[in-house]
Parts: C-alpha cells; structure tokens; sequence
C-alpha cells in the first residue's frame, strides 16, 4: 500500500435518540479536540436543515464552537449550500471566522439544488442506473441511485424548500455564485459602477473548496477555476469516479492550485474487532432510510432500537448503495478498505464521517482508525 494521505473528519452533529441537540453540540465539541490529538488534518461541518437527528445546521456558527475548542486543525464546511445564502453573506461569515481563527479557514461550497436529470429523461422518471460494478483496485461502485424524484415531490421537501428562501426568491446560477464569492474574498467584486469590498472578508485568507457528487457542475466549476473539489463517496458512491474524472479533466492552474486536488468522503464505523463494529453500525440502515424516504434524519437509534424497527426489501433496495459502501470492521479491515478507496479515485485526501449512538464509540472509532492508518504508512 502506498503511504497514508492526511485524513479529516466531516461532522454532521447528529442527535442520539434519547439526547438533545445541546448534548449533540458538546460531543462535537469534545470530538474535534480529541481528534486533532488523533491528528486529522480538518474538521468540517455540514449543513442540513429541519431534520430531528441532526444538529448541524449552520456551519459558520459550528465551526467558531470547534476553532476555540481546538489550536491548530484546519476547519470548515463541508458544505456550505449557495442555494440558501448570498455569496455576499457567506463571505462575510467566513471572513468573520479567518479574523477570529486566521490561517485555519476552509469555505467548502455546495450547490444544494435538486439533481439534474441526463439529457432526454423525463421529470419525475429516475434515469437509468448502470448496474454496481467492481474498479481493478477493488472499490465496489454501486447502481447510482435513482429516487431522487421521491424526495422532490414530498410534500416535507417543498416546505423546506420553501422556508429556505425567501419568497419568489430566485438561485443564481452555480457557477456565478462561486465567481462572486471569489470575487468577493479578492476584493474585487464590480458591477461595472460600484465596487463591494466586504469587511470581514476581503483579503481573508480562506481556502475555498467545491463539493459536488457527480460528474456535472460542481465538478466542472471547480476545475475550471483550479480549486481543490471535494467528492462525495458516502453519499453518492455510484458517481464518485465520475465527480473525480470530471474534475481532473476541466481542471486548470491557478494561483489556488497549480495540480488538481481531490479529497473523497467516506462513512467509516472501526471498533477493536468485526463484530463490534457491525454491531455499532445497525443503526446506519434505518437512519439512512429516514433521509432517502422524505422522512427527515431520525434521531440515530441504538442497535437495539434499530434492530426492532420494522424492515422491508424495498427498505433495503431504498439504501443499499449507502450501507453496501459503508467502511465496518476492525482497525485492520476498515484500513484496507479505504486504502482501496484511495487508490480507486487517486485521493489526496480522505474525509471521514462516522456516526454511532454512543458518543464515546465515536470518538474511539476515531482513535482507532488514526492510529492504525498511520501504522499502515
């Protein structure tokens, strides 16, 4: 195996059933100290909304909690969602946080729009997934999934949607909500008759990021203006060679990046051996058919919770590429997974997510997976 790329943690502050989202906050808190001991070279935060088993709903507030809980690991979002925000907005809370915590921002950008459909489908149709497949290093790439249609036509989904915009609000394009936020941070920004020069945030020292799941606009965006792109394996696993492709292929030098930068996510559950793991990882299934059924997040169950929830094939249809792609085992097994994982999609990083009902099997799961991947190099 080649020697190990720097890993990072990707932290969605999740709710344990039977705790609240303060107690969710704390373990954060408590995680990103004990995992820059680990050495993780970042801590990330995700955005997501209106979901009661997680707690992760604004990264620039999560991460100042994380910055002044720790000294030197990187921190970020992973992602913040355009969709949502005005680059004018975001800017200036990332500015905010390089003046507070300076040389240890990331501003990591999403696109939080619904999925683009392949040229010639028809809306509401999912379009057709090739069949899960093996790469020649191992990697398994499983049918993309399709049910994104199921998700957008909820009626939770348009409530959200709704309550996440102002009315009549219309999303920029992508690809020029990125150009003014870099255009922003260099100070830069015109519209041919003023200038904007936001204070905090131009001039801030912030490294941005693009995040994207497929080979489309994400992907081209971040190549095209040569910024490091993370891509997301363990939630959309059956397109992540596609997302790193793609930006290998649009990618140009600039004075970000002279070569392409990759960074893959991954859900990672390592305890001291297999059977401990898999059994700390039962909750995953039922958490992640909460999602993908317009449900929302639910609190993450206890094995015991989970293993008497009631379970269908068409639940197991419903999230097989996620659990299918799941990294579970012992120290030893999980390493050889990932390994795998790196040498597939050519990572210059990997970003770890891992979630478990009980805080300290997370932070040990962390541990364990440091501790072992160094060993490997």
């Amino acid at each position: 195996m080649k020697p190990p790329v720097p890993l990072s943690v990707l932290d969605l502050v999740p709710v344990s059933s039977g705790s609240t989202a303060a107690q969710a906050l704390r373990n954060t808190e408590e995680l990103a100290r004990r995992t820059e001991e680990f050495g993780y070279h970042r801590y990330w935060l995700a955005e997501h909304h209106l979901n009661p088993g997680v707690a992760g709903t604004t990264p620039a507030l999560v991460i100042q909690l994380v910055a002044r809980a720790t000294r030197t690991i990187r921190v970020g979002s992973g992602a913040v969602q355009l969709g949502h925000h005005t680059p004018l907005a975001v800017v200036e809370q990332f500015g905010l946080l390089d003046a507070l915590f300076p040389g240890r921002v990331d501003l990591g950008l999403g696109r939080s729009g619904p999925p683009r459909l392949p040229l010639g489908a028809r809306p509401g149709a999912p379009p057709p997934a090739a069949p899960g497949r093996h790469t020649p290093e191992g990697l398994y790439i499983p049918p993309r999934f399709t049910g994104f249609a199921r998700l957008l036509d909820s009626p939770r989904f348009r409530l959200h949607q709704a309550l996440l915009q102002q009315p009549k609000a219309e999303t920029p394009d992508y690809a020029e909500q990125v150009d003014d936020v870099l255009a922003l941070l260099a100070g830069t920004y015109t519209d041919g008759e003023a200038d904007a020069r936001p204070v905090p945030g131009a001039g801030a020292g912030v490294a941005v990021w693009v995040l994207g799941s497929s080979g489309g606009q994400s992907a081209e965006v971040a190549g095209e203006r040569g910024l490091p792109f993370a891509a997301n394996y363990h939630v959309s696993p059956g397109t992540v060679l596609d997302a790193v492709e793609a930006y290998r292929a649009a990618f140009r030098p600039s004075a970000a990046l002279a070569e392409p930068y990759v960074l893959v996510s991954a859900d990672a559950v390592v305890a001291p051996d297999d059977a401990t793991a898999r059994e700390l990882a039962t909750g995953y299934a039922p958490w992640v058919r909460s999602i993908r059924s317009a449900e929302g997040a639910i609190p993450f169950p206890t094995p015991e919770e989970a293993a008497a929830l009631p379970w269908t094939d068409e639940d197991r249809e419903l999230v097989a590429d996620r659990v299918d792609t799941q990294f579970v085992g012992s120290p030893d097994t999980v390493v050889k997974g990932l390994a795998t994982l790196r040498e597939a999609t050519g990572a210059d990083e990997l970003l770890i997510t891992t979630i478990t009902h009980g805080h300290a099997d997370r932070v040990r799961s962390y541990e364990l997976l440091a501790r072992a991947w160094a060993e490997a190099g």
